[in-house]
């Protein structure tokens, strides 16, 4: 898988997509290049399929999950939820360390938008802006995949801003997820009119 632009993060300002080519050291990886703050990082974006993930790298994806999801929220619910099985796990990765992830759904018919959901940042690596490179290369990786399909994203009310920055709008009003307040929001395509 190539990359299809490098990431650039720097205080203070939106990102920047550079035009580029970076060759992804194996399969289902690729490299993102994320400056911030004048020093450069270089992150692996990995995609794949549950059943691609070797047993330990899901284990920690799953922790993650749990440990934010679950304990840090204090929400007890099934985030074992099934839909992981036919689902893509894009992870970010600095080495064998994971610092984030997201998780993709197809469109379950040829209509409906793809969804992006988990999507979580290690508590030790907030601050990063990490979160912004997860939903870029969530973004490209549904673009990519379904081009003519919008994506969907339940979110939490007070990162309403922040998934307004990559074009999503509200669609819904908001209710109770789990016993924490939601709000859907949809990004059209660009094949698609707004």
């Amino acid at each position: 898988m190539d990359v299809r632009a490098a990431v650039t993060v720097q205080a203070g300002k939106p990102l920047e997509m550079m035009p580029g080519q970076l060759e992804g050291p194996g399969a289902g990886e690729v490299l993102v290049e994320v400056k911030a703050t004048g020093a450069a990082a270089t992150y692996r974006v990995d995609l794949r399929s549950l059943d691609e993930l070797p047993t330990r790298e899901l284990y920690d994806l799953l922790r993650m999950r749990v440990d934010v999801f679950v304990v840090e929220q204090n929400c007890p619910y099934p985030e074992l939820d099934g839909k992981d099985i036919d689902a893509l796990h894009l992870r970010l990765l600095e080495g064998a360390e994971l610092l984030g992830a997201a998780r993709i759904l197809k469109p379950y018919e040829p209509q409906d938008p793809s969804k992006i959901g988990r999507v979580v940042v290690s508590p030790e690596h907030r601050g990063k802006r990490l979160g912004n490179v997860l939903m870029s290369e969530a973004i490209a990786a549904c673009e990519q995949l379904y081009p003519e399909n919008p994506i969907a994203l339940s979110a939490q009310p007070h990162l309403r801003r922040f998934y307004e920055s990559f074009g999503f709008i509200a669609v819904s009003q908001e209710y109770l997820e789990d016993g924490i307040p939601h709000i859907d929001m949809v990004r059209q395509q660009a094949t698609q009119p707004a």
